[in-house]
């Protein structure tokens, strides 16, 4: 399985853990609400969703019209639209790629992916996903000063800014991503000062509160400048 279908099939399962959904919606959700997902066509949703079918993960039903449909469906050629639910073990296999945290979950796209649903992700795994991203751009951060150092001289002035919208970029995410985690661990500290929440332990998906922004729009992780 490629990484970029690896995506597809996790934000699949996490938007129908949310809702069962045609074939229809589900496109539509990955399209407005996970933006990395609008080059996606039905060539590529439908064959995903078989694979998940086919694995136990996803049950294929009739809508409730539908069903009540079916003869005059059949009798007219029309095919009855087709509602995909999470099954028990589709939402075991989902809760477990939450839990993962290694070097994929901090990659641009697969990043999105996994940000777009920290809702259900308990907080030491975002905590994990978020420092492991940080520190990956600043890998990237400090490649890129250091080939701007070498060719600054040889490049001519529209490549010169081109490198540097890239390198801000980067250094907008970076700062992004440290507002994100001064914010959990600034809630996960008010959680054990609290009396109530000494008694209980956080794996809800509840946010610490994220920080606000100063104007800013948040920074695409999938943005091809900032690599």
């Amino acid at each position: 399985m490629s990484r970029r279908s690896g995506i597809l099939e996790f934000a699949v399962l996490g938007l129908l853990r949310e809702s069962p959904m045609h074939g229809y919606e589900l496109r539509k959700r990955l399209n407005t609400s996970l933006g990395i997902f609008r080059a996606f066509s039905y060539g590529t949703l439908y064959p995903c969703l078989k694979t998940l079918v086919a694995s136990g993960w996803l049950i294929e039903e009739p809508s409730g019209d539908e069903a009540d449909a079916t003869p005059a469906s059949s009798l007219t050629g029309r095919r009855a639209k087709i509602v995909y639910r999470l099954t028990a073990e589709g939402k075991e296999h989902f809760e477990e790629l939450l839990s993962h945290t290694g070097p994929d979950a901090w990659e641009d796209e697969h990043f999105a992916a996994r940000f777009a649903f920290f809702g259900q992700t308990e907080r030491d795994v975002r905590m994990r996903v978020l420092e492991g991203r940080r520190s990956r751009l600043e890998e990237r951060l400090e490649k890129m000063r250091a080939s701007l150092a070498r060719t600054r001289e040889r490049l001519d002035d529209y490549t010169l800014e081109l490198q540097r919208h890239g390198m801000e970029s980067v250094e907008r995410e970076v700062r992004w991503l440290n507002e994100l985690i001064e914010s959990e661990r600034s809630g996960r500290d008010q959680r054990r000062s609290s009396p109530e929440g000494s008694a209980q332990q956080d794996t809800s998906g509840e946010t610490g509160g994220l920080p606000r922004h100063r104007g800013d729009t948040p920074p695409d992780p999938s943005d091809d400048t900032a690599k």
